[in-house]
Formats: structure tokens, C-alpha cells, sequence
């Protein structure tokens, strides 16, 4: 995989933009772009995991009620 390429600007509306080159596609169809001097970082947007966001939640207060769900009948062969 390369790790530099050149590529060009263009306009799009009022916004500046460049097509990123196949061979350093990013996943997802998001990403956070930020400012370090003069460089310009262009990263994947990170999505919680489920689990993540699971942990988030408040716990739920309140009973459920007994099930009445017995196992099948054994069926002979």
C-alpha cells in the first residue's frame, strides 16, 4: 500500500474537496477531520460498540411476570 499520493482539489458548492484514491478508503461512509498545523487528518468516524452502548442504559425497575413455557414433548422416532 502506498502512503503518499498526490491528489487535486476541486470545488464542490462552496465547500473544498479531493477524491480520495481507492487504495486509501476509509470505512464506513463517515469520518472526523481535523487541523494540525497545516495538515489536514482525515479518520474513520469510531461507532460505539453494541455493548458499549448498552452499558449506557438504565437498568429497568420493574417485575416481569413468570412465563409459562414448557419444554416440548419428546417426539419418539
Amino acid at each position: 500500500m502506498h502512503t503518499e499520493r498526490h491528489v487535486r482539489l476541486f470545488k464542490n458548492g462552496r465547500n473544498q474537496a479531493l477524491r480520495i484514491p481507492r487504495d486509501f478508503e476509509l470505512p464506513g461512509d463517515e469520518a472526523v477531520i481535523s487541523k494540525e498545523g497545516d495538515r489536514l487528518v482525515v479518520e474513520p468516524l469510531a461507532r460505539p460498540s453494541l455493548l458499549a452502548v448498552l452499558a449506557t442504559l438504565e437498568p429497568l425497575n420493574e417485575d416481569f411476570p413468570e412465563i409459562q413455557d414448557p419444554p416440548p414433548a419428546e417426539v419418539a422416532l
